[in-house]
């Protein structure tokens, strides 16, 4: 998918899709779309298939724009980045997306059972944690995605995950403020952390999905692909050894603030396999990444040189990833297991 000539909501690229089958088994994109001055909207559109292979989109409108106060600030705005993961316990599609408001970005959550009607339930909330010795709130977060199913909390009781990535320098909203790190992190690099909220508090009340806690940091940058940060991508897959993410690398060069056009960067993906009955531990992850930049699309954009997956779908069989290309497109790969 490439931006549409003419159409000013799109005028600044499409990108990082979330996706989701309605009902009736269509396989649908719901890619961010960015208009001039940098302000993003969720669609949707319909992929294409030719012999089981995505091959295009029939466009359908706009699903989620910045219509809150808190999605918007004085000079900025948007609704980003969705990740979709459809939980079968729910009987819903759960959005998660990042709301640029007056405070840069913020994580937030809606709900669907059509992909196309969402129902916001608000900013995520992270409880507050004493041996952190922080307040999560505090901090930009973004690469959020739920689990598609319950896994074990910390406790033991069955509970919704979910992968985030808070960032941890406040000297973007205070000047001179600086880095703030929770008691016991030493990296200040951001890296994928997971919440949980109880299955009964859903079961109660679903507004509860927003209301995080029991937060442990999972993984941190390893290897030479993710020299800078790392982030979740698409919703976890449940594989024999565990649950799959597939993850972001990013190395080279990047300023300080939110403007991506300031970064010189390198964006590959790679992956972890989690422990099944221990989600904050990762059992197995890529030394090296799954996919680099290669084509133009890839390479030249808004942001060179960034693959930035954000979905998985099995068609007929064959898992496909779906990422952002350059900040610019969304592109398509075929993802296979070796043995």
């Amino acid at each position: 998918m490439t931006a549409e000539p003419g159409n000013n909501l799109e005028a600044e690229g499409v990108l990082n899709p979330a996706t989701g089958h309605t009902p009736d088994g269509q396989l649908y994109l719901l890619p961010r779309l960015v208009a001039n001055g940098n302000v993003s909207r969720v669609g949707l559109a319909a992929v294409e298939l030719e012999d089981g292979v995505p091959v295009g989109v029939r466009r359908e409108g706009v699903v989620l724009a910045p219509d809150e106060g808190w999605e918007r600030g004085t000079n900025n705005a948007g609704v980003e980045d969705p990740r979709v993961t459809f939980v079968p316990s729910l009987g819903l599609h759960v959005m998660t997306y990042v709301a640029y408001g007056p405070l840069g970005p913020k994580p937030a959550l809606a709900v669907s059972s059509d992909l196309r009607e969402w129902r916001r339930l608000g900013p995520l909330h992270f409880e507050y944690q004493p041996d952190l010795d922080t307040d999560l709130n505090l901090f930009p977060n973004k690469d959020t995605v739920f689990f598609p199913e319950p896994v074990p909390g910390p406790d033991g009781e069955p509970a919704y995950a979910m992968l985030h990535r808070p960032m941890w320098d406040l000297g973007w909203f205070r000047e001179g403020e600086g880095v703030h790190l929770p008691a016991g992190v030493t990296d200040d690099r951001p890296g994928i952390w997971v919440s949980f909220v109880p299955v009964a508090a859903v079961e109660a009340d679903l507004r509860n999905l927003v209301h995080l806690r029991q937060h442990r940091l999972v993984a941190m940058s390893e290897y030479p692909f993710e020299e800078l940060k790392i982030g979740a991508g698409p919703a976890p897959l449940r594989v024999p050894e565990g649950w799959l993410v597939i993850h972001h690398g990013v190395t080279g060069e990047q300023p300080e603030g939110f403007d991506p056009t300031t970064q010189k960067v390198c964006y590959a993906a790679g992956a972890l396999i989690l422990d099944p009955d221990d989600v904050t531990r990762v059992v197995a992850r890529t030394t090296e990444p799954l996919m680099v930049p290669e084509t133009e699309a890839e390479k030249v954009g808004t942001v060179g040189n960034v693959v930035f997956p954000t979905a998985i779908e099995e068609v007929d069989g064959v898992h496909y990833v779906f990422y952002g290309m350059a900040d610019a497109a969304i592109g398509v790969a075929r993802l296979d297991r070796l043995t």
